[in-house]
């Protein structure tokens, strides 16, 4: 879910181009729930091999990364270990909500509510465990580095931007702000067309940039009432004060400086842990990492993953292999040969 701060935070729009020649820690688990919501058929129903295992997510890793690396960006993604305990009523709401979401599909699929079935259809993703290994062992047969974090990876992509391993981390979910990441790439994995809700019209959504330092300046607040702004609008690991949005919370916590402040005024104290919900954000765990290492793509162990395991269609996914190659001798000059000349 992450914190609803849009509201608040201030955005430059970019193009993919823009890009070009910058290193981003991806958070994988955000990205993957994406392609698994929207790389469906107009029912909601995911892809699927001939064994009616899911392949949606692997669809989106390889043509997105294959997009990514034409435009000469270099990814790296960083995988969520063990939450914080504080996060487990978050885990458990969000799988009933998918639970009863599958449920309310099926039965609009039966009864031919195509536009109800694409919706529940997409809020009952589910990312299981063979999913994630054969999601990252697709990243390492196009040379992508992966990166386990010990917890949450949002604060290791923060850490790895503020480290300078990365010029910027790249998800969806403002958390990465609060965390005391300095630059956050925003839609990176759903640039591109989308239709619109419950209409046959599109709207392009293009990547973000939202800059920590700059945002902070504008807003005329700290890191630190950042993060209890987002406590007051809700976490994951808390629900939001009700009838208190990103703007209301803004002005509470400049008008009270913080929490403590505002309960001072107000003669009550919320129920919230927010010392305990403080301290996921300003001291994660961290973890040592060195500099991300990129290889050359493994033209064999792709074809063996998409089509031979999971029936992808071979033109396409050697058409998209040959446009990598040829992106990847332009970008790195005619004196290093890719090993994907042996593939062609």
């Amino acid at each position: 879910m992450g914190t609803k701060l849009a509201d608040i935070i201030e955005a430059q729009t970019l193009a993919l181009t823009d890009l070009s020649g910058k290193t981003l820690a991806i958070d994988a688990f955000n990205t993957i729930y994406s392609f698994l919501a929207t790389i469906r058929q107009p029912d909601g129903t995911p892809l699927t091999d001939r064994h009616g295992r899911v392949t949606s997510h692997l669809s989106g890793l390889f043509y997105r990364n294959v997009n990514l690396l034409e435009n000469g960006i270099s990814p790296v993604y960083v995988f969520d270990g063990e939450s914080p305990e504080l996060k487990a009523a978050e885990v458990q709401r969000r799988r009933e909500i998918r639970d009863s979401a599958y449920e309310e599909w099926k039965i609009a699929k039966e009864e031919g509510r195509i536009e109800d079935a694409r919706r529940a259809g997409q809020a009952s993703s589910r990312l299981t465990g063979p999913m994630i290994d054969e999601s990252k062992d697709l990243l390492h047969a196009l040379g992508i580095p992966v990166i386990q974090a010990p917890s949450e990876g949002e604060a290791i992509a923060a850490q790895m931007a503020r480290d300078n391993l990365v010029w910027a981390s790249a998800s969806q979910d403002n958390d990465s702000l609060l965390y005391n990441c300095p630059r956050m790439i925003r839609n990176l994995s759903i640039s591109g067309r989308r239709r619109v809700a419950r209409s046959q019209k599109y709207k392009n959504i293009d990547p973000e940039l939202i800059v920590l330092d700059i945002n902070l300046k504008l807003l005329g607040i700290s890191r630190e009432q950042l993060i209890d702004i987002a406590i007051l609008v809700g976490t994951d690991y808390n629900d939001g004060v009700k009838g208190i949005g990103p703007k209301t919370a803004l002005k509470l916590v400049k008008g009270h400086s913080n929490l403590e402040g505002i309960e001072k005024d107000r003669g009550e104290k919320f129920d919230i842990p927010y010392d305990e919900i403080r301290e996921i954000f300003l001291h994660p765990p961290k973890m040592d990492i060195s500099a991300p290492k990129w290889t050359d793509p493994k033209p064999n162990d792709i074809v063996k993953i998409l089509c031979k395991e999971h029936d992808f269609s071979d033109s396409r996914v050697e058409k998209s292999l040959e446009r990598l190659h040829e992106a990847l001798e332009e970008n790195r000059g005619s004196t290093h040969q890719s090993a994907l000349s042996d593939f062609f």
